[in-house]
């Protein structure tokens, strides 16, 4: 067996993201109650294994061998399709993520619009979901998530597209050795580039919040008013799959964010390049993330829908307008 050969290869790094997700997955949830119970003056998980590191493992089997329940009066065929589709467009996002220079499952020309046409896929798992449960309160929560995810794909993606007209690429590869050579040409400092920059990442990472459902923006969950969202009838293994798509589309928005901002697997030093950089800046991200969530209370659906299309949207396109402007008016700067 020729361990080198493309199918192998790729089968190896099917393997690895899917332990990759599920790694980030059991222990993100870790990490975010222990980051809760600091927040609240708790001391989180402790009694499973030290620090309560064996937690996430008892989680999992636990979930693994729950009875998946199937309530009466529902669409079967819907209610069992809605967990994978929220799942695995995510893990497929992973094929295209550069986590260095050569660790990258698949180095896609067109890797930045792979990842958004499989994230637009998570939309129906949500909707499908709340339709499929037969719940008045799924429904409701699905209703908002949809209406959540179509607001905010809107400023993200301008913004995605005032980052490809000034990058001249959709190869996150090569967006990343664009940013080489210290932190000053990461693109959030390079003001030569747009002036806007910072202004971009903000928008960005907001709506990164929004697309995961993430608090303050968890409206498709909202506990106290929706029992748990669009997953209220889910039990067992239905439930644990929505929860792993949760966080892996955080882990995704966040590498998006790291590869198109702050240089990828590139050193803020311009020395030394690689993983462990893009691993750092990556975590950190998801440290603010979690800390965002039990930190800020959570906005109503009108606050939500306006801070989308009554703010960020216009900087957005303003933003957009600016570097089509300064491209157009200093074209030495945009090689």
């Amino acid at each position: 067996m020729n361990l080198h050969s493309e199918p192998i290869r790729l089968l190896a790094f099917l393997v690895g993201i899917i332990a990759f997700a599920a790694l980030n997955a059991a222990y993100l949830v870790w990490l975010e109650r222990k980051v809760a119970g600091h927040v609240q003056r708790r001391i989180g998980p402790k009694e499973v294994g030290p620090f309560g590191l064996l937690q996430p493992l008892v989680d999992g089997i636990k979930l693994m061998t729950k009875q998946v329940l199937i309530p009466d009066n529902i669409d079967p065929i819907l209610f069992r399709l809605a967990p994978p589709l929220l799942l695995i467009p995510a893990v497929m996002s992973f094929v295209t993520i550069p986590f260095s220079e050569t660790l990258v499952a698949r180095d896609i020309n067109l890797g930045l619009l792979m990842i958004f046409a499989f994230a637009s896929i998570n939309v129906l798992g949500i909707l499908l979901g709340g339709w499929g449960s037969n719940n008045k309160y799924a429904v409701i929560a699905a209703a908002r998530g949809v209406s959540q995810n179509v607001a905010y794909e809107i400023p993200m993606l301008i913004t995605v597209i005032t980052m490809v007209m000034i990058t001249h690429t959709l190869n996150l590869n090569e967006i990343v050795r664009q940013q080489g050579g210290g932190i000053f040409n990461w693109y959030i400092f390079r003001w030569s580039a747009n002036p806007l920059m910072l202004i971009s990442f903000l928008i960005f990472f907001t709506c990164s919040l929004a697309e995961t459902n993430r608090a303050p923006f968890d409206l498709g969950e909202a506990e106290s008013e929706l029992v748990a969202g669009y997953h209220t009838e889910y039990s067992g293994m239905g439930f644990g799959i929505f929860f792993m798509g949760e966080y892996a589309n955080i882990v995704i928005g966040c590498s998006l964010a790291t590869i198109l901002f702050l240089g990828g697997w590139q050193c803020p030093f311009g020395l030394w390049p690689g993983v462990h950089w893009f691993l750092i800046k990556l975590y950190i991200l998801i440290f603010t993330v979690i800390l965002i969530r039990w930190t800020f209370p959570r906005t109503t659906i009108y606050g939500l829908l306006n801070l989308s299309w009554k703010v960020l949207i216009p900087f957005a396109l303003f933003n957009l307008i600016l570097t089509g402007a300064m491209i157009k008016i200093w074209p030495m700067i945009f090689p």
